[in-house]
This record gives C-alpha cells, structure tokens and sequence, in this order.
C-alpha cells in the first residue's frame, strides 16, 4: 500500500485512520502487507530503523537521494520514505492555509518510491494506491516500468476516498514528474486543460474501490462525480464500494483508556461518567446542563461537512434543549461560526479548535447525540464510532452515513437544508426524553458490527479476483 498518511504516524483525516487498520486486518488473514509513507518532520525516527541509505528517486531530469525507515506493528511493515527537501515541514499537505506549491513533485517522488520499494524493498503482488497522493503509480508501472520483469503480473488497486480532492496541476508539471507532453492528452493525464493525479489511477488501475456502496454510486453522477463521473461510468465493472471499518482496538467504550468510566451494553452506567467528565473537560457545568442533550461534533472544518446548516438555524437550534459541543480546525470562516455560537451560548456551547485525540474520544463517549450533516460524505467514521458508544448519530443520508445508520439506531434527513436538520434533531430530542425506548436504541446501535475483518475480507476477495 502506498499513501500519503497513516495512524499513528500522520494523520489529517479518515485517511490515516483506514491505513491504520485496515493493513493489520489483512495480516491477520495471512496477508503480507507492506505500507510505503513519506516521514514528514512530525515522525520521530526515534521508533524507526534505517533500513536503506541511499533510495534513489528520479523525477524527469533531477535524482533525489532518499532514505528508507522502518517500523513494524501489528503484523504489518511501514516503510518511510525520507527526503528532507520534500517532507520536512510543520505540514503535511498545506501550511498556513496553504497548500505546499510543490505538492506535485512530493507526491511524485512517494510514487516513484512506490514503484521503486517493489524491486528494492517488498516483492509485491498488489500494488494498493490510496487517493490523489499515490493516483500516478498505474500509469508509472504502465509507461516507465512496463518491460521491466519485476512487474510482471503485478496488479494495481486505488482507492477514491474522497473524489473531491483530486491532485490537478498545470500541464507545465509533466517534464518535471517524468513524462513528455504526449501524456496530455484525455486518454492519459489530461483533465480539462489541467494534469489530474486522481484521474490517472481512476483510468488505469486494474480496479478501482470507493469506501461505501452509496458512495460509488454517487461519484458515477454528474452531481456527485467531480468532472470524473463519465470516466467512473466507463469503468463501473471496475468500480467496488467497500465500506470502510472501524478499528475496534482503539473505539471501544469498554477499552477505551482515554476515557471517564468504561461501559458496554450490559452495563451502561458508565456513560452517565463520561458525560460529567465531557462536559468538565470543556468548561461547561454538568449541573446547569441536567436534562439537556449534549450533541458532539468532531470534524474537519469544511463546506463538505454541512456546516453552513448549522449557521443557517443557529439560533432555532440553541432554542431547543441541549449543549453542543464542537472538536475541529479547518476553514477559518467555519472556525468563526463555531467561535461565535461558543460566545453568544456561552455555558451551553464549547468549541476546541484543532484536533485532540483524547477529547474526540470523550465527546464519542460522553455525548448523547452526534451531528453529521455533510453535503456529501464517502463513508465517515465518526457515525461508525458513535454507534458504538452508544451515542446517537443525527446524520445526513447520503454515502456511508446512508449505509451505516438506520431508523433503529439514529436519525437521518435527505434534503441539504437547514430546517430539515433541525426537524431531525428535534424528532431525535423528542425521542431522547423517553429514556427506555432511548436506552433501547442505543443498544442495537452498540451491537452494530462495522469492524475492519468484514471489510478486509472483502478486499482480500477482490486482491483474489485479480489473481485468478
């Protein structure tokens, strides 16, 4: 596998949290997995082991001389590829709102590495490409690599997890990443005037996963499909919707270490802890707040997330009885909305701006309802992680929200409006002041099964049917 980020190296989003599990899930089924990674300045190599001194990269007519480190866990190798030049800096992506300017040639240089870490480091059978950032090795393996005898048979995989992040750069970039200007043209990189890392491993991996079966559906329309939904159509006999899982091993309200009070579905008494906790943690009063809902958000802070809903009912929604409180860094307009409710509600509204590891574990655990009311969202883990602690999601019913959450265990609306989320929080507020049928609830939401084995072994099925 090659990817931009991994839990617990790097992690900005869902991302990190898929390459964290989902290569040990494979391992555990007798899978031989290998994970290819930049080492951003944020990876001690305290924990790694030099394993290759001189990894040459070539990009067009330069040759970056990198390192290769190494760190096993839990079955699986993760191999780090370290060029300072590229990698070491306070971001992995983007700083100060940013993105890097050369973010095409980093990302490059990861693809490379992970056509180069097949002859020099992991004799692979399935290359498994993860979004935009690792989009350009089928078309490496096709053009730079094809009469090479390593590469025989080796097959490519990659995975869209969000369609609309999607790597597109200036045409200007194609000598500098090592190909000539007879790759612009549609049937190789070329995207409406642009070159498009996502579309290259879109056209020419040998399948092609999404990370729900609503997901890959709606990427195959116009409304959804990001400018690529006649390319997906084209390849729909290619196109799998594999539902991401969550790992178990780090979501679980009767293991989890960063909470008040374990809890389990035999014995709930536990959440009523967390709760307190939460809300101490956060600054508000659990004595003022007896008998309200405590809603979680915990999200990156962008228009996909629909938090443009939350602004446009703002004051209805803070007239209803509950705290709301809120984890997340992003956008710096939805940064403010969410300043500004904290300010205007002060006592009933808490906003931590960034991202804290152990606090989304306390508000998964001590909320009572969890908000997602995204324009659009591939899969979402958080809905995942709330069902299993007992913590009622209220989510938009579209992609994986649509697949994972029921009538039983949540509370879904379909339109992108505002008042129709706040219909659905309410029916959910009705709902939370009857606390047997409540109870009940969150109890078949507990018992729901969305653990990475399921869904490993349905990638390993397809690897399969590459082989056959």
């Amino acid at each position: 596998m090659v990817a931009s980020e991994a839990a617990p190296y790097a992690k900005s989003g869902g991302l990190a949290d898929v390459l964290g599990a989902l290569p040990a899930a494979l391992a555990q089924r007798g899978v031989e997995v290998a994970v290819l990674l930049p080492r951003y300045q944020s990876i001690s190599r305290e924990q790694l082991r030099r394993v290759y001194d001189d990894f040459p990269v070539v990009l067009g007519q330069d040759v970056y001389h990198g390192e290769i480190y190494l760190h096993e866990q839990r079955g699986v190798r993760f191999f780090f590829l370290n060029i300072p030049a590229f990698y070491n800096r306070k971001g992995l992506y983007f700083e100060d709102g940013k993105d890097y300017p050369d973010n095409f040639l980093r990302f490059a240089a990861l693809n490379v590495a992970g056509c180069e870490a097949i002859r020099r480091l992991f004799r692979a059978d399935i290359v498994h490409c993860h979004d935009w950032q690792a989009g350009l090795i089928p078309y490496y393996l096709r053009e730079r690599y094809a009469v090479d005898p390593t590469f025989g048979g080796v097959k490519t995989v990659f995975t869209i997890h969000n369609l609309a992040y999607q790597g597109i750069f200036g045409r200007d970039v194609l000598p500098r990443i090592g190909f000539r200007d007879s790759a612009f043209t549609s049937g190789d990189l070329e995207f409406y005037g642009n070159v498009s890392y996502l579309k290259a491993g879109v056209a020419f991996a040998d399948a092609i996963t999404t990370v729900s079966p609503t997901y890959a559906a709606e990427i195959q329309t116009p409304e959804a499909g990001w400018g690529v939904d006649g390319l997906l159509r084209a390849r729909a006999r290619d196109l799998h919707g594999i539902l991401n899982g969550a790992d178990y091993t780090v979501w679980d309200p009767a293991t989890d270490p960063h909470i008040a009070a374990p809890y389990d579905t035999r014995k709930l008494d536990g959440k009523a802890a967390c709760r307190e906790d939460l809300l101490r943690t956060v600054g508000l009063d659990p004595a003022a707040l007896d008998g309200a809902a405590i809603v979680g958000i915990v999200a990156r802070l962008s228009s996909q997330k629909g938090f443009d809903l939350v602004a446009a009912v703002a004051d209805e929604l803070m007239n209803e009885k509950l705290a709301l409180v809120v984890l997340g860094a992003g956008e710096r307009h939805y940064e403010e909305i969410f300043h500004n409710l904290a300010e205007r509600y002060a006592g009933r509204v808490a906003f931590r701006n960034g991202y804290d590891e152990a606090l989304a574990h306390k508000i998964e655990a001590g909320a009572d309802l969890f908000l997602m009311p995204s324009q659009y969202e591939p899969c979402g883990l958080n809905q995942i992680y709330s069902l299993r602690y007992g913590t009622v999601p209220i989510v938009r019913a579209v992609g994986g929200l649509d697949d994972t959450v029921s009538e039983e265990t949540g509370f879904k609306f379909a339109g992108y409006s505002g008042h129709e989320m706040l219909a659905s929080v309410r029916e959910a507020l009705k709902a939370f002041e009857n606390k047997k049928a409540w109870k009940k609830r969150m109890i078949a939401g507990m018992k729901q099964d969305f653990s990475w084995p399921a869904s490993a072994g349905h990638m390993l099925e397809l690897y399969q049917s590459l082989w056959r």
